[in-house]
């Protein structure tokens, strides 16, 4: 990205876990758009967890860095640091303040008050997730609706989300997508340090809850009789029945990596799998496909809106309905003779058109920005 005059933009980033930090897809997306940001030359002041970091520098790669306490709770330490940084920001001297994550809806009053202008990435549909039933879901539905009410743009990340907000809050949004780079395979030592062939393993990522589906895939793939293994990566930091539920079932061809944090390791994985199997249910643009997209991988993913787009309606991918007799039978043809598998393979990376560039997407939210400093809200097409 080449450096233009954007010297007279300031934007303030909530709602992350902070930076330089990569736990899931948010502080993905911050570090790879704010570090762009800042190569364009705006100013961009990133809000950190102050618990989650041993060292606590003011500045790295140009980015500031703000950290700000909160209450350690399951459920409530992101919703209240959420709440002291965007009060921070309110006070500050950033133009802009982008959030992420819908749960930040209800802060938007506080940017009212502050008179500043506001963006918010929303991602997935959070109030149909299982885990956030009752009260819960009831909250994340209001958050949502709050949103659109309090905040001056809404970044949807994939058509079909743009569609829901539409639907559910007759609200438009602009769509940015997120962004994935393209990576070959270096190191396949790291795969076999783990007990793995190449393609003898499909493969899981993500954590291990209910919407992402791991226990119907897992039941489907014990039924397919498949003489591969099926390897999962990921797990939750808590104690909970669903969880505990799927790791019972680990065996020498069922086998549980737990949370992979050196990301070569977790490349190589991607690299190697016979198909990468997505069973994300309520998002839009999913980051953990994306990268099985960007590193070669043959996915079979869950029928869903979300995942029909980001595959181009079967182009770059197969699919499987919400049925454990699906998911087997998606399985055992996956391993016939004369698959389509190694095509799959081989046209993976063609899938990222710009939309998932990451070049393109903090360029999307460099013009958004502009056009938000300028008129009250951004242009949507």
């Amino acid at each position: 990205m080449k450096k233009s005059n954007n010297n007279n933009i300031s934007i303030s980033i909530i709602g992350s876990r902070g930076y330089p930090i990569v736990y899931s897809g948010y502080e993905t997306f911050v570090k790879e758009v704010a570090e762009r940001l800042v190569v364009s030359g705006i100013k961009v002041r990133v809000y950190c967890h102050k618990n989650l970091f041993i060292e606590q520098p003011k500045m790295m790669n140009g980015i500031e860095l703000i950290y700000i306490p909160t209450i350690e709770t399951k459920i409530l330490s992101q919703f209240i640091h959420s709440f002291f940084s965007m009060t921070h920001a309110c006070f500050s001297n950033s133009d802009i303040i982008l959030a992420v994550n819908v749960a930040n809806g209800p802060w938007g009053f506080l940017s009212k008050i502050g008179r500043k202008k506001t963006a918010i990435n929303v991602d997935g549909m959070e109030w149909l997730r299982p885990k956030w039933k009752g009260l819960g879901a009831y909250y994340f539905k209001m958050a949502a609706w709050l949103a659109t009410r309090l905040y001056d743009c809404i970044i949807t990340d994939a058509e079909a989300m743009r569609q829901v907000y539409l639907k559910e809050f007759k609200k438009h949004s602009i769509v940015i997508a997120y962004g994935a780079n393209i990576r070959y395979t270096n190191d396949i030592s790291l795969v076999n340090k783990l007990g793995l062939e190449s393609q003898d393993y499909y493969l899981i990522v993500g954590r291990l809850i209910p919407d992402n589906n791991a226990d119907l895939i897992l039941s489907g793939y014990l039924a397919s009789k498949s003489n591969k293994k099926l390897v999962i990566v990921g797990d939750v930091s808590y104690e909970d029945h669903y969880a505990s539920n799927i790791k019972e079932k680990a065996s020498k061809n069922v086998v549980f990596l737990g949370y992979i944090r050196d990301q070569n390791v977790l490349a190589e994985l991607y690299h190697h799998c016979y198909a990468y199997l997505h069973g994300h249910e309520f998002g839009g643009t999913n980051p953990t496909m994306l990268k099985a997209m960007a590193y070669g991988c043959a996915i079979i993913a869950l029928n869903t809106v979300f995942n029909q787009e980001m595959l181009q309606a079967g182009k770059f991918g197969l699919f499987f309905e919400k049925t454990t007799v699906s998911v087997s039978l998606s399985l055992q043809q996956a391993e016939q003779p004369h698959n389509c598998m190694a095509k799959l393979r081989s046209n993976a990376r063609n899938g990222l058109t710009d939309n998932y560039n990451w070049d393109q997407v903090s360029n999307a939210y460099i013009k958004m920005f502009t056009e938000l400093l300028i008129y009250e809200k951004p242009k949507i097409k």
